[in-house]
């Protein structure tokens, strides 16, 4: 009676256990197609990404870079202090005041012929945010400057 009552709790055991592994396996394939993941301009320059694949790039916008294209579109330079990166923003909305020279900012969106067109952009909401991920890629390329205290 005993070894019944251990056995059953083994096949018990193993029964969650590949049921776990079943869900995480499931939960991870579900997710492939929404992970979107960070790049530089230098690791594109030295890593390029897969046709079509969606990712986001961050850097710093170049200065003097931003220039208008037809309707809401824009395009601009994204720069990690080593290598530039072309950006055409190809969105809904017309480019946002506070978006300017010098900040940093991420970019959502594909390469396509060596441009990348960005559909998403996210960048600073006030004069010292700047994405965690720019400044770690800044600080990797050793251009990265602490934004002054006020």
């Amino acid at each position: 009676m005993k070894g019944l009552k251990k056995q059953r709790r083994i096949q018990i055991i193993a029964l969650a256990a590949a049921a776990l592994a079943l869900s995480t396996a499931l939960v991870g394939w579900a997710m492939r197609d929404t992970v979107t993941y960070f790049r530089s301009p230098s690791q594109i320059a030295s890593d390029p990404p897969e046709q079509g694949e969606v990712f986001r790039l961050g850097g710093l916008v170049r200065e003097g870079s931003i220039g208008p294209l037809d309707g809401v579109k824009f395009e601009f330079v994204i720069t990690d202090g080593a290598v530039d990166q072309i950006v055409h923003y190809i969105g809904t909305e017309p480019r946002p005041d506070l978006f300017t020279d010098g900040q940093g900012t991420i970019a959502t969106g594909k390469m396509e012929g060596g441009l990348f067109l960005a559909t998403l952009l996210l960048f600073r909401h006030d004069e010292t945010y700047m994405p965690k991920e720019v400044i770690y890629a800044l600080k990797e390329q050793g251009v990265y400057v602490e934004p002054a205290a006020n």
